[in-house]
């Protein structure tokens, strides 16, 4: 399965255009794009939208998407997931990690969960 993403508006667009270039399977959108929500719209709007277009949102936004998403499932609603940067990461690190998330990711893996990159390794799975 091939994840498709939404990059939040304050995400630097460099990571769709080489998300695109690295990996051209991986759909990956940006707010503010022809056909995604407008850049401003507020985040609860946006996770309507990604809920409606199966897309896992891509963020920076660590403080108000855990309420955000609390409230989302609250109203009986669902999310494909969320993934927020590691400011620590490179970029080439980053989208390593996206576009393994977005090829080996099971169906509906990270439905309504948000995960902080980078994502652990099996080593670090089972130390105790």
């Amino acid at each position: 399965m091939t994840l498709k993403y939404l990059l939040d508006e304050n995400v630097d667009l460099i990571y769709q255009s080489q998300l695109q270039r690295r990996s051209p399977n991986v759909v990956v959108w940006a707010v503010g794009n022809p056909g995604t929500p407008p850049k401003s719209t507020l985040d609860p709007e946006i996770l309507c939208w990604c809920e409606e277009y199966n897309c896992v949102l891509v963020t920076n936004n660590r403080k108000s998407m855990p309420v955000h998403l609390t409230d989302h499932i609250a109203e009986g609603r669902h999310v494909p997931g969320i993934l927020i940067l590691n400011p620590d990461l490179s970029i080439g690190q980053t989208l390593d990690e996206l576009i393994l998330i977005a090829e080996a990711s099971f169906d509906d893996e990270y439905q309504d969960r948000i995960v902080h990159l980078p994502l652990p390794s099996r080593n670090d799975a089972y130390i105790e």
